[in-house]
C-alpha cells in the first residue's frame, strides 16, 4: 500500500496527515481486502486551495472538507450494490482542507485526529466506487465507514450525540 502525501498547508504537518493517512488507509484496505499494491495520493491543503478546487471540478467556488478523483468509474450500477474492483492500482487522489476540517472537528466535538481520519476513509472509499448519492449506496457507505473507523478506536461519526 502506498499514500503519497502532499503537504501544501504545513498546519497539515503538525497534525500528523501522514501518519493518519497511513493508518486510515491500511485500515480500509485491510477491511475492503484491496490489494496492497495500489496506491493513492492525498494532498493536505487550506480551504482556498480546496474552494478553487471545487470550482474547478465541481462548479462549486466554496470550500468542503475533502475531495476525491478516482482514476476510473468504479461505482456500482444499482443502488446499494458493490463497486467494480480496481482495475488499475493507481486508485486516484484525495484533497482534505484544514481550515474547514478543524472547524467541523470542533464544532462536533471531536479530536482533529479522529475527523481527519474519517475524512480520509471517506475519501478512500470514493477512489473505490463508494457513494452517497442514491440512499442504498449511503447506507452501505456509512455502514463501511463506521465499521473501519470502529476498528480504529473511532466513534460513529453519523451518530447524533
Amino acid at each position: 500500500m502506498s499514500v503519497d502525501v502532499i503537504i501544501e498547508d504545513k498546519r497539515w504537518q503538525a497534525a500528523g496527515l501522514a501518519g493518519l493517512a497511513s493508518e486510515a488507509v491500511a485500515a480500509t484496505f485491510a477491511d475492503l481486502g484491496v490489494p496492497d499494491a495500489c496506491e493513492i495520493s492525498l494532498m493536505g491543503c487550506n480551504d482556498a486551495r480546496i474552494a478553487d478546487l471545487n470550482a474547478d471540478f465541481r462548479g462549486k467556488p466554496t470550500p468542503t472538507n475533502v475531495l476525491s478523483w478516482p482514476s476510473e468509474e468504479r461505482g456500482a450500477d444499482i443502488d446499494g450494490d458493490q463497486p467494480k474492483r480496481p482495475a488499475d492500482p493507481e486508485l486516484g487522489d484525495i484533497a482534505i482542507a484544514y481550515d474547514t476540517c478543524a472547524r467541523e472537528a470542533a464544532d462536533a466535538g471531536r479530536t482533529m485526529a479522529a475527523h481527519c481520519t474519517h475524512l480520509i476513509v471517506h475519501g478512500t472509499l470514493h477512489l473505490l466506487g463508494y457513494d452517497h448519492e442514491r440512499d442504498a449506496d449511503a447506507t452501505l457507505m456509512e455502514g463501511l465507514e463506521t465499521q473501519i473507523l470502529g476498528k480504529l478506536g473511532i466513534a460513529d461519526p453519523y451518530r447524533i450525540t
